[in-house]
């Protein structure tokens, strides 16, 4: 599924004219040895004709950086972090070569930080004799932006490129100095929005689990979905309860829980069915929410935003304001209104960024 949703979206911006690629993935590597994130980026460098991409996930501002190989969350390895109990992808390994090797047919590599830190030509360098060798995906060290920028300096011009958000965000300046990006877009006016809305979230990361806790905190209304209670009743309770809110106040509905609660809802549901549960039940809620009159969300969890962005028929974002490193407030249509939404990645923010979030779209 992954791989054909990414191949119509790798469709649709060749028809636009785009002939540089970046696969986008969780910059903790979110994925199991079928995938997704090597089966999409050999798909990928299939169509595009390309023999070899990279791999670099780090996002050095929200703590993650790659040194040998090794993914770090904070001073963590991956897989003594948090993300050790991902309740759909549990990371188990800190090594990102060993996490990508079964995920894809060709041999993986390596450029480490002592050839990152001599800069651009070094690593086209290090790219070159890996190719030599037949090495088609190559992970690369990244611990500070500088890093960052030097790799989007060296592989520019790649037709694909892979990692996370951060890596990506030099390129548009590198683009436009080669041509290849006008720089004459007209900054857009973004849409004001009605003061009501709702907070959903869906993740049940250790970042996350602390921000339901602050903003319950705060005195918010709050509804907590059990994946044992709707996979008996459904949503019924939890719409009902929607129905009687006064959506200015952006109440809260979570299914966020302890690890020992996510593995009790799995070993009874089984992992796939509830994850889903949750995910149809906060995205009917939106579309509910949507219906009363709400035209804010806060949605908390990858998998999540994506339900939600779906049961919405989200087809376009404007990016606005950053709320948090990674995270901006998007503007959007949604049946015929304007809606604005922020995204957020289960660990992404700080405590108070439920809180964070609506103060600062109230004072644009």
């Amino acid at each position: 599924e992954a791989v054909s949703q990414c191949l119509a979206a790798l469709a649709w911006l060749k028809a636009a004219g785009a002939s540089r690629i970046f696969w986008k993935y969780c910059s903790t590597f979110d994925s199991t040895p079928v995938g997704n994130i090597g089966p999409v980026a050999e798909a990928l460098m299939a169509e595009l004709g390309t023999d070899q991409t990279i791999y670099c996930p780090a996002f050095p501002e929200n703590g993650r950086s790659v040194y040998m190989g090794n993914l770090f969350v904070g001073r963590l390895p991956l897989a003594e972090s948090p993300m050790r109990d991902h309740p759909l992808t549990p990371m188990r390994d800190s090594n990102l070569m060993r996490l990508l090797e079964p995920q894809v047919k060709n041999p993986v590599g390596l450029v480490d930080h002592l050839q990152v830190s001599r800069g651009p030509e070094a690593i086209r360098t290090a790219l070159g004799e890996l190719a030599g060798q037949g090495i088609a995906h190559v992970v690369v060290d990244a611990i500070a932006d500088s890093d960052l920028s030097t790799i989007a300096e060296a592989c520019r011009n790649m037709v694909l490129m892979t990692g996370g958000s951060a890596l990506a965000m030099p390129l548009p300046a590198l683009y436009e100095r080669d041509g290849l990006l006008g720089n004459d877009a007209v900054r857009q006016d973004l849409p004001k929005t009605k003061a009501r809305g709702l907070v959903l979230s869906g993740s049940c990361s250790a970042m996350t689990r602390a921000q339901v806790a602050h903003y319950l905190g705060t005195g918010v209304p709050g509804f907590r979905l059990d994946p044992l209670q709707l996979a008996e009743d459904g949503t019924r309770q939890a719409l009902t309860w929607l129905e009687g809110q006064d959506l200015s106040k952006m109440p809260l509905f979570y299914a966020t829980a302890e690890p020992d609660s996510v593995r009790a809802a799995q070993q009874k549901l089984g992992v796939a069915k509830a994850g889903s549960i949750v995910e149809d039940a906060l995205a009917g809620i939106a579309i509910r929410a949507r219906q009363l009159g709400a035209r804010r969300f806060v949605v908390a969890g990858g998998e999540t935003s994506g339900a939600v962005t779906r049961a919405l028929d989200v087809h376009r974002l404007d990016i606005g304001e950053e709320i948090a490193p990674g995270v901006p407030w998007c503007f959007a249509q949604s049946d015929g209104h304007d809606i604005a939404i922020a995204l957020k990645s289960g660990n992404f923010g700080q405590e108070g960024f439920f809180a964070d979030a609506l103060s600062r779209l109230e004072a644009r």
